[in-house]
Order: structure tokens, then sequence, then C-alpha cells
């Protein structure tokens, strides 16, 4: 099979979108499939695995490169032929894309990962919401299958009168994030760090921006012995410091690969606080990891965490005390740490990439099977 990737963000640009790229990138090569790739220009690598690596004119937005339509693109793809383009979180880019390949009569799929309206919101252009929304709807409406994250990302998208939809989650690595790397040598010397009389270590592992709503730790002031271990970069971090000067909080900075594995497994509970997430891959690698998790009520988490069994759901409209309170109780009660963390790691034994992957070579499939069955001249 021969996929043409077009995705919003990659290499070297890290985050959920650059990961979930990747990873698919790296089923395809391991199962003998052909793929390119098509970028927003960031000085990504000009391969990937030995797969070519094509970049896009850009704009910086907020430190992220935004690709902007380009006629270079319906022949970069017309020159590759392939069976199937897959857009990762299409936005002006995978727009562009999607349309491209329906003219060429080449089926699509659309993976939704940004909720791009509410993040327009957060970034103080609420009157660009409904553009943002009809932008979305326009990109996917074109698609010949869209796959959704959540529960909540399908509704979304279901009331903002996109079809042809299926869900597709995340993978995780079960390997890399283990309880067993809680003896590790790494992780026993950031421990005595952040532990170093017995604090409960409590973490957050993540982008530091204005989505991931992280002021709200500030709830967890006073509470006692407790250290805050915050993982991760972003343009919020000076405003996070203001925010919470004088709590127990270690900054741990951006980890990548066996460090960030070592950072989950020197956690006690890991808080996720936004409610903006459309699936919330951190929440899959800390339960992995055999960590406990406490998360609002909203978007992916709801599908991620059993609340009372592997982990804490608070009601964001009561957010503070209720984040609070369940932080609190598994502070306090480290039996019930043991227990929930433990049925995290159960629950995503079978989430591998290699497992999800398949699933997306079959929806690839279904897309490809589908666009067949369509008589050429009803497209």
């Amino acid at each position: 099979m021969r996929v043409a990737v077009i995705t919003e963000s990659f290499l070297p640009t890290v985050n959920g979108v650059t990961t979930s790229v990747c990873r698919v990138l790296d089923h395809l090569r391991a199962s003998g499939h052909q793929a390119l790739v098509i970028t927003p220009s960031a000085g990504a690598p000009a391969k990937y695995l030995g797969f070519p690596v094509h970049e896009v004119p850009a704009l910086a937005y907020r430190r992220f490169p935004v690709g902007l339509p380009t006629p270079a693109l319906q022949g970069i793809l017309s020159d590759f032929v392939p069976d199937v383009v897959h857009a990762a979180s299409p936005f002006l880019l995978g727009a562009q894309g999607i349309a491209a390949a329906r003219r060429l009569g080449v089926p699509s799929v659309a993976v939704y990962q940004t909720d791009v309206a509410r993040y327009a919101a957060r970034h103080g252009l609420s009157a660009a919401t409904g553009l943002a929304w009809r932008m979305v709807r326009r990109a996917h409406e074109n698609a010949d299958l869209t796959l959704v994250p959540s529960s909540a990302a399908m509704h979304d998208l279901e009331a903002a009168g996109v079809q042809r939809l299926a869900r597709w989650g995340r993978g995780v690595d079960t390997a890399l994030f283990t309880p067993n790397r809680r003896t590790a040598p790494g992780t026993a010397e950031l421990r005595q760090r952040l532990s170093p009389f017995g604090e409960v270590v409590v973490g957050y592992v993540g982008r530091l921006a204005p989505e991931k709503q992280l002021e709200r730790l500030s709830a967890l002031r006073g509470l006692r012995g407790i250290t805050i271990a915050v993982v991760g970069e972003g343009s919020s971090r000076a405003t996070l410091e203001r925010s919470l000067r004088g709590m127990p909080v270690a900054w741990l900075g951006q980890r990548s690969g066996t460090n960030l594995a070592e950072a989950y497994a020197a956690l006690d509970l890991f808080v996720h606080t936004g409610t903006e997430e459309t699936f919330g891959q951190t929440l899959q690698e800390a339960h992995a990891s055999g960590v406990p998790v406490v998360a609002p009520a909203a978007g992916g988490p709801i599908d991620l965490v059993a609340h009372g069994v592997d982990g804490l759901l608070f009601d964001p409209a009561d957010a503070d005390a209720q984040l609070r309170a369940g932080v609190a109780t598994l502070v306090e009660d480290a039996e019930l740490r043991r227990r929930m963390g433990e049925a995290g790691r159960r629950k995503v034994r079978t989430r591998t990439w290699d497992v999800l992957c398949d699933e997306l070579v079959g929806h690839y499939t279904a897309a490809i099977r589908g666009r067949q069955a369509v008589p050429s001249a009803s497209l």
C-alpha cells in the first residue's frame, strides 16, 4: 500500500500529532508499505525511516508552524500515486490535501486530533470559533472517512455536521512505559530528588500552554506531604511559575524516551488539568506506568479513566475543590494508589501501537474499497 501522510505537525516539533504520525510511519515501514510525508516547513528531516519528507510554506503562530495551501501539493501527490491519503489533524494544509486527493480520485482518511475551535477561543479568538468549525467541517466533509479518538470528539463532530465517522484511538508503548522502571537507577535518582522525605509525588506531563489549564494546580496549595513534578515546556512556563510560586514544584523540563518513562515511574499519581483534550495520550502513558490518574470529566479523559477504578474524575464546573479532593484522597491512601495503578496498567496492556496501527490500515482498506464502489461520475 502507498500512503501519503499530510500532517499539520512533524519533527522537530514534538506533540501528540507528531508522535502519532511517527508511530504510524514506524508501522508502515515495518509492515512493508510505502509512504511519504507532507508537512509545514519547520526544519523537518529530509527523510524519516527512508520515507521522503516534503516541506511546504508555513507561517508561525504561537511557536507552531501553520502550513499554507500551495499548488505544489497536488503535484507531489500526483507524482507519488498514493493508494490513500492520511490527513493528520487536518486544517489549512490538510484540507487542501484532502481536496487534492478527491480531484485525483484518491481516497482519504482524516484523523481528528486537535479541537481547533476551542483552541481559537482559548487564545482570545472567540469571534473566529464559528469560522474554525466551518473550516473543520469543510476539511472533513471531503474525506472518505474521519477517525475520531473519543466519544466527546465524536459528539462534537456529529453536532458540527461531519459525517462518515469511526472511532480510532491511540496506542501506547507498554514496553517503554512500565512499572518495572521504578527500580531503574535513573528513576531512583529522580525519586530521591523529588521525595527526599517520603513526599507523595504528584505529576503532570505535557506542554505548558494556556489550553492545558495548569493554573488549576494552584488548588493544591497547602496540601501537606506532596511534591508537584512538572514535565514539559511551553509558552506558559513563566506565567505558571508565578501562579505556583511558593508551592513545592519541581520543573523537570522536556523529556523523551527513557528519561520520560523514568519520570512517569517516579510519580505516585498523575494529574491532568485541561478540559479540551480530544484524547489524552499522557493519561495512557501514566496508566501504562502503573500510575493512577486524576482528570476532568470532559473530553478524552471520559473514555480513558474509569472513576474509582483506575483514577478519579472531577467536575470541571467545580474544578478547584474537586481536583484538590481527588488528589488528597490518593495522597492519603497508598493502597488505593497501588490498586488503581495496577488497574490502569491492565487496561492499556492491549492498546499497543501495533494493534492500533493494524486497525488504521484496516480503515485505509475500507476507504479504498468504499471509493472503488462509488461510480466516478458521483465523485
